[in-house]
């Protein structure tokens, strides 16, 4: 059982089209868009700011709230609206992979609130989520130590296959599934993990060379998003320079 050949040309190792846009939410402290092909997800952020009630503050940092949900048009079967409890479950993954990364110590007594939206999904939307939600961060000036990158690997028939669509994902053959799932997340800096997701089943030899192979997008994608980030400052100090 083979796979030789992506259903949309590209190589093994490559993702989509990756594009970014910064500040899409102006009544958000930050925001942006981010999408891997037809996956696009939005991410803004509100805060940080007091707490309320009080008796849910933490004295000693901020508290991180994360919402991810998928617009009901956003899929081809129409989506019930609101948070169902697969959001949630995604909702509180994308919150463990970018907290390991977020200075919250600086903000005692404060929440942060960090809302996701898919507005078009093609598989790879928690990752695409992820992606958004670290640049969103960076522009609402969330200290972070590093910023999180995040890619979905398909481990499909005999090839390991870098940010999978739909098609890809759904990938059967005489009627048995043999596409393998798994989001990764990386903190580059110290080329640290902070998610690991697994969708199947593989072999320890083969989930090392997804983290390798996963591993290795995510710094591509990540100089995507700093480039992002410089364009961003670059665009905010020119009327400066020019008033110079």
């Amino acid at each position: 059982m083979t796979y030789e050949k992506r259903y949309d040309g590209r190589d093994f190792d490559e993702t989509r089209k990756v594009e970014i846009k910064m500040g899409v939410i102006p009544r958000a402290n930050g925001s942006a868009m981010f999408s891997f092909g037809n996956t696009k997800a939005i991410a803004a952020v509100y805060g940080p700011r007091l707490m309320h009630p009080q008796h849910l503050q933490n004295p000693e940092k901020a508290v991180l709230r994360c919402s991810y949900d998928m617009l009901s048009f956003s899929v081809t079967e129409r989506k019930k609206p609101g948070p169902s409890r697969r959001s949630s479950e995604i909702s509180h993954v994308i919150m463990n992979a970018l907290t390991p990364v977020l200075q919250l110590e600086n903000f005692p007594n404060a929440v942060i609130d960090l809302e996701i939206e898919i507005i078009q999904a093609d598989a790879s939307t928690r990752c695409a989520g992820i992606n958004a939600a670290a640049l969103a961060l960076a522009h609402a000036g969330i200290p972070m130590t590093d910023l999180i990158s995040a890619v979905s690997v398909g481990n499909i028939g005999n090839k390991i296959c870098i940010d999978i669509t739909k098609e890809e994902e759904d990938y059967e053959e005489d009627g048995e599934k043999l596409a393998t799932d798994i989001p990764v997340a990386f903190a580059p800096r110290k080329n640290r993990l902070t998610l690991l997701q697994l969708d199947g089943k593989v072999k320890p030899e083969v989930l090392k060379k997804v983290i390798e192979a996963g591993n290795k997008a995510c710094m591509k994608i990540n100089e995507a998003q700093k480039k992002a980030l410089r364009d961003l400052k670059m665009e905010t100090e020119l009327p400066e320079e020019e008033e110079k």
